[in-house]
């Protein structure tokens, strides 16, 4: 089996004890830090092929993405900046009010190993935190989750502070949860709505072109 060919596998098998020792061999055998960031992503395809057909269930996506982060952490310093996919910039984060954060973790995972550039807020975030980072980042998605119904309303504070902030129509936003579909999300001033996180990465994608 190739190096890259057991990188890939090692993400598939959800090996976190092993993925950091694997990448790091990897790029002592001189194998270049895009070759290896492009196996990771293949595997992490692969995992998220795994989770639509329900092969693997949110246990596993959760445990993929951890095992990628793992391996992120060795492989971020040999990246250089052009390596890195595309780098367009995605926010993250969990609305105010909520201190739940599985899924967006996992999107922000899938994101990473997807080559975007993302700013991960953390959970229960101020409106205000999420127009001072797009001035300072310039993002051109913003990425919300809210899994409690008393919190969705959270999605149309932030939609109505970039409006007048006059950013709203710089940014698009997108929202995912429990308590929403794509006709609430729309209402409350999203522009997308993803079911799941690997949904959300599809969905992303489509939001920059």
């Amino acid at each position: 089996m190739s190096i890259t060919e057991e990188l890939k596998q090692t993400l598939i098998e959800l090996d976190i004890d092993e993925i950091a020792g694997k990448v790091q061999a990897a790029l002592d055998s001189g194998l270049k830090a895009q070759e290896v960031l492009s196996a990771l992503t293949e595997g992490m395809d692969e995992v998220g092929r795994l989770y639509e057909t329900q092969e693997y269930y949110l246990t596993e996506l959760v445990l993929a993405g951890e095992t990628m982060k793992e391996a992120f952490a060795i492989l971020q310093p040999h990246l250089k900046a052009g390596d890195q996919g595309n780098k367009n910039k995605v926010i993250t984060l969990t609305v105010k009010g909520d201190n739940h954060d599985i899924g967006k973790n996992i999107l922000a995972s899938l994101l990473l190993s997807a080559g975007f550039e993302v700013i991960d807020l953390g959970m229960d975030v101020h409106e205000d935190k999420v127009v001072q980072t797009v001035k300072e980042t310039g993002a051109k998605v913003i990425a919300m989750s809210s899994l409690l119904t008393m919190t969705v309303e959270e999605i149309s504070t932030v939609d109505q502070v970039l409006k007048k902030e006059g950013l709203r129509d710089k940014v698009k936003i997108i929202a995912g949860g429990a308590p929403l579909n794509m006709e609430l999300a729309k209402k409350l001033g999203a522009d997308d709505y993803a079911d799941d996180a690997v949904e959300g990465v599809r969905h992303i994608k489509a939001l920059f072109h």
